[in-house]
């Protein structure tokens, strides 16, 4: 009897230990995320927003 609460509870302890190191892997992967500065948009994409800001203000002016 003793013997088999033994190894429930080290069967819990091990499943304990591997959630929190799951968890704590998330946690680090979810910094790194927020510490990463946003990459600069495409010069494709910063061009087309050139030409619709003055598509738009040539639109307003006429």
């Amino acid at each position: 009897m003793a013997f088999n609460t033994l190894i429930l509870a080290f069967v819990v302890f091990l499943c304990v230990r591997t959630i929190n190191k799951i968890k704590q892997a998330q946690e680090a992967e979810k910094k790194a995320e927020e510490a990463a500065p946003t990459p600069e948009p495409p010069r494709q994409e910063v061009l087309l927003a050139e030409i619709r800001d003055l598509l738009a203000a040539k639109r307003e002016s006429a």
